[in-house]
């Protein structure tokens, strides 16, 4: 990693986030064309080859010329996941700002964003032993024993985590009986103690009538089939690339590979997919709706960016 920049980063910078097929990448080549952007994408998709239309990836046409990061880095076969996000992404901002350019951040993943503007939570130790012993009192009580061990030591994780969930059950448990600290309290410590990475950072999210929202999210899904998403699934399974893989479990992938197999049929495939993506747009918002200080913006409104973004700069 660079090291143009020591923690904090603080050089402005901008994120430009929002649901799927809300209209991000033109508006992001638009700015990045005006105020001299280098883009870093926040896409868990996006990053695998050979993965286009599935992902609704930016073509070089539409980049006109804008430098890309974080798009085509790894096969549909690598693991990739926050933690290699993390540390990718802010390898290209040092990059990128040591070159004497802006930055603008955009995409949709929340879960990748969170990672890059906070850091993740340390990894905490695991104890194989304590987890036998939970397994173990797990088959002779049940769950609800355990969850209501969980209330004794630590309400707050109690609270957050489902009584059905018996993996986070277990997990918080086998936390507290080796470590002899709370999970809730291990993850406030760390919020304290968490450090600003970007203290000259402003995050726009892209929003619009959910309607129309949805009526872009069907049209993109027709049109992904139109542009031959079937025949691209069809050329990574001749890569060896199969449906065990998590990149070939995502949206569009698992559907049209359901659809090849037989699974499903054509309408069926498609109503699916269309369907699975308005879900996921909603779990989107859900991430977002967590950003402190996020800058709403309506697409109708979206020139209103540039005046945003220009004061911002300015300072």
């Amino acid at each position: 990693m660079s090291t143009v920049d020591p923690f904090p980063l603080t050089k402005p910078i901008v994120v430009l986030i929002g649901p799927t097929a809300i209209g991000k990448t033109a508006l992001s080549i638009k700015l990045a064309k005006q105020f001299d952007f280098e883009i870093v994408s926040v896409d868990s998709m996006q990053v695998y080859k050979y993965m286009d239309i599935g992902t609704a990836k930016v073509t070089e046409k539409e980049m006109e010329g804008v430098r890309h990061h974080l798009i085509d880095v790894v096969y549909p076969d690598e693991p990739f996941d926050s933690g290699l996000y993390e540390k990718t992404a802010l390898a290209a901002i040092q990059n990128i700002q040591g070159r004497g350019k802006r930055v603008l951040v955009t995409g949709g993943t929340g879960l990748y964003l969170n990672a890059l503007v906070n850091g993740l939570s340390p990894k905490l130790p695991a104890f194989p032993g304590i987890r036998e012993e939970l397994e173990k009192e797990l088959e002779g009580t049940g769950l609800n024993v355990l969850h209501e061990q969980l209330s004794s030591v630590d309400s707050i994780s109690a609270k957050r985590i489902h009584k059905n969930d018996t993996r986070r059950v277990i997990r918080a448990l086998e936390i507290f009986r080796g470590t002899g600290k709370k999970w809730s309290d291990l993850i406030s410590e760390h919020r304290e103690l968490k450090e600003v990475r970007f203290p000259n950072i402003l995050q726009i999210c892209l929003t619009r009538n959910r309607e129309k929202l949805y009526e872009r999210i069907n049209f993109r899904t027709r049109l992904m089939i139109e542009s031959g998403l079937e025949q691209e699934v069809l050329d990574l399974n001749s890569k060896g690339y199969g449906s065990n893989l998590k990149s070939m479990q995502s949206i569009g992938y698992s559907h049209m590979a359901n659809y090849v197999n037989g699974n499903y049929g054509f309408d069926e495939m498609l109503d699916l997919l269309a369907r699975d993506t308005r879900r996921y747009a909603k779990r989107q918002y859900t991430w977002f709706r967590k950003i402190k200080g996020l800058c709403w913006l309506e697409t109708e409104k979206s020139d209103k960016a540039n005046h945003i973004i220009d004061e911002f700069i300015k300072g």
